[in-house]
């Protein structure tokens, strides 16, 4: 007799055994976190046999369970291959888990501050263990996700999925797809780099398009946090991204997925017939049970996903981290998202009221309430050519609008601008000016031409060539207290490069130093940008110079000139003659008019760009 008021597992142990007790124990464990299947259930259901219990236990884990309830028994088998779904639909819910998991990770070394955000993701990417590669993994599945999300809802419109009684269903998607992306353009600036600073505040400054100006400016700012993006934008863009999205996002996941079980997934179009709805009636022959071979199929599917985003963050992708954000410096071709493109080609063509924001929302507005505007019975193909054709134009409209948001798309940036940039421009996508990678100890104080690799280009002396080129220009520094006059290039210089930068108050240019290879090659391709079609174009007699000074201990500044003969400009670009060859401006003299340009950068021995 027990001494416990209630049987025990001892007295299982003293009436059946060890081993029986043990089993039966196990045994009823996993039949109550199974919600109905027990060993032997699972035995069977793994080896493919029928099972031996009845009623079928597999059944009751949707019926009685929490993590199946919302899935059902069993599925349809024309709907189990790749057609029609694509698993694009599978797909959008794994990414919406998969992006939880990683964020949560990243989350722990995070802080939404501008003050420690950079160096957190620095810090992520060197220091903590596989940060590199979870970081790329939430970059990754973030751009994805978009992506699917938009297929799927393309795919259920050509096949018609959005009919009655998958109205509202379909507009739930849509709602989906716009949480998705706003998830995305809201984890966009995070990083707190300059690709994310920039994208984001061209994306929110479209904002300021709402009617009237007063409540676009508002909003804007209410967005901003401030009139740019600082501390106060970054901290709300970080709980939208963590908090508010996710839920919304979680909470009409739940709903689309539990309107798509209600009605069942819309069969093929070519298996029904116009105007039935068969899909929640199967036939025995036609089924196709969730445990085991649904389930197994998932587990496949999320293994072989899960393994290619890993090889693909390994091998061939890396999520980018420019330089640190700065409000200051606007980097050129900055643009929105690639998910947002059309919306910022769409602004190209005219008022940014009806463009960016009464086009949007006639757009959206459409498609969230089609389905109660196509009655039409039939979801085959061949009656839905008009509206099948009317959704192809509208994806080629929206594809050529994304392809005028890009930078290069009617925006004309003069060729002394693209040359200093291409010179200059911090790290980004894994790439930086040519002038950050050379090594600090061959960063030699002096100056340095293109005239010397022309020279070298046409086997003339170095020598000579540079005193002819140093006679020709006459860049002299002048002080403020001097006297004489100044040329445009030499009143540019002389403001820029004052003698405090430089050790002389001669602006000689110099042979580049037989032991600084790096810095030769550096101006092989400062040279090299002149030669192009748009700089031989644009740039008459041009050349490059750079002015290296110490200006710290253990910082040098680095002065960029592109210098060139001023030609004819229409409408953005360069008038040719009958040769084919830019026509100079000329003074009032006859002579050519001389333009420079110039920038500046400084580098510290500690920068490390010299190992990237």
């Amino acid at each position: 007799m027990s001494v416990l008021p209630f049987p025990s597992f001892l007295d299982d142990v003293k009436e059946k055994g060890v081993k029986k007790a043990v089993f039966e124990l196990v045994d009823e464990s996993v039949e109550r976190l199974t919600a109905g299947m027990n060993i032997q259930d699972i035995r069977e259901a793994l080896r493919g046999e029928a099972a031996s219990r009845k009623p079928n236990p597999r059944l009751q884990p949707h019926a009685d369970g929490f993590w199946l309830h919302m899935r059902p028994s069993y599925f349809h088998a024309d709907m189990t291959g790749l057609y029609p779904t694509f698993r694009l639909g599978w797909l959008s819910t794994y990414f919406v888990f998969f992006e939880t998991i990683t964020g949560m990770l990243l989350m722990i070394w995070y802080t939404p501050s501008p003050l420690v955000a950079y160096q957190n993701m620095v810090d992520i990417v060197t220091r903590v263990p596989m940060g590199q590669l979870v970081r790329d993994l939430h970059r990754l599945g973030a751009e994805a996700m978009v992506l699917i999300v938009a297929l799927h809802m393309v795919r259920t419109f050509f096949t018609g999925s959005y009919k009655k009684p998958r109205q509202f269903t379909w507009f739930t998607g849509l709602i989906l797809l716009l949480i998705t992306g706003f998830l995305s353009f809201s984890g966009y600036l995070l990083p707190w780099d300059q690709l994310a600073l920039w994208a984001v505040t061209i994306g929110a400054s479209m904002i300021e398009a709402t009617p009237p100006a007063v409540v676009g400016e508002n909003l804007n700012l209410l967005v901003r946090g401030g009139p740019d993006i600082g501390a106060n934008g970054l901290l709300r863009f970080y709980l939208l991204h963590v908090l508010l999205l996710p839920a919304l996002l979680f909470v009409f996941t739940g709903v689309h997925y539990y309107k798509v079980i209600i009605h069942g997934h819309s069969l093929p179009p070519r298996k029904e017939n116009i105007g039935e709805d068969t899909a929640k009636r199967v036939p025995l022959d036609k089924r196709v049970y969730f445990i085991p071979d649904i389930l197994t199929s998932e587990m496949m599917w999320v293994a072989v996903t899960t393994l290619i985003l890993v090889v693909l963050c390994i091998w061939f992708y890396d999520a980018p981290l420019e330089h640190h954000a700065d409000p200051q410096i606007t980097p050129l071709g900055t643009t929105a998202p690639w998910y947002f493109l059309w919306l910022q080609g769409a602004l190209k063509l005219g008022d940014k009221v009806f463009w960016g924001l009464i086009f949007p929302g006639i757009l959206l507005g459409i498609l969230a309430v089609w389905p109660y505007l196509d009655l039409t019975p039939s979801r085959r193909y061949a009656d839905r050519r008009i509206v099948i054709t009317l959704f192809l134009i509208l994806i080629s409209f929206t594809t050529y609008l994304s392809y005028m948001g890009l930078a290069e798309f009617g925006v004309n940036t003069s060729a002394d601008a693209e040359i200093l940039f291409e010179m200059t421009f911090p790290p980004a996508h894994n790439h930086m000016g040519k002038i950050l990678p050379v090594p600090y100890s061959q960063l030699v104080p002096g100056m340095y031409t293109t005239a010397q690799i022309a020279a070298e280009e046409h086997g003339e002396d170095i020598g000579a060539a540079l005193d002819a080129f140093n006679q020709d220009v006459d860049t002299r520094v002048v002080a403020e207290t001097g006297t004489g006059e100044l040329t445009t290039t030499e009143a540019i210089v002389a403001a820029e490069l004052t003698v405090d930068h430089l050790s002389t108050s001669s602006l000689n240019f110099a042979p580049i130093p037989a032991d600084a290879p790096e810095l030769h090659h550096a101006m092989e391709l400062f040279y090299q940008k002149f030669l192009t079609e748009k700089a031989s174009n644009e740039l008459l007699n041009p050349w490059g110079g750079v002015v290296i000074t110490q200006h710290q201990e253990g910082l040098k500044r680095i002065d960029v000139i592109v210098s060139w003969d001023e030609v004819v400009i229409e409408n953005g670009f360069p008038v040719l003659d009958e040769n084919g060859e830019p026509i100079p401006v000329l003074d009032a003299n006859g002579n050519p008019i001389r333009r420079s340009n110039i920038t500046h950068l400084f580098i510290h021995e500690d920068g490390g760009y010299f190992s990237l």
